[in-house]
């Protein structure tokens, strides 16, 4: 059995892929909502890194700080919504490999 992936500032509420309970199915769309979160995540410190040569007025390792959180923040809300639906997706396509009513 694998560990589950810990992020900082993640959502403690988050049930790990692997824990038990729950069908395959749920714990597929978990483990794909919890991909889609991370992948918005690195999306948005990607785009963060950047840097069209302008000083900013502020800076510091404090408002990188922050605008990790609120990216993490951000990520999570986008991925429990379906905003993006990229845990759609990928849980349909992984679903295929999926016994029915497998637990």
């Amino acid at each position: 059995m694998t560990d589950p992936i810990t992020l900082a500032g993640a959502n403690p509420t988050i049930v790990s892929a692997t824990a038990p309970g729950g069908s395959e199915r749920e714990r597929l769309a978990e483990a794909a909502r919890q991909f889609e979160a991370i992948f918005v995540r690195q999306m948005l410190a990607a785009a963060r890194n950047t840097d069209f040569g302008g000083d900013e007025l502020f800076g510091g390792k404090s408002d990188e700080t922050f605008h990790e959180m609120r990216d993490a923040r951000f990520a999570e809300l986008a991925a429990s919504t379906g905003a993006l639906g990229l845990a759609t997706t990928i849980e349909a396509q992984l679903a295929r490999f999926v016994e029915p009513g497998g637990n």
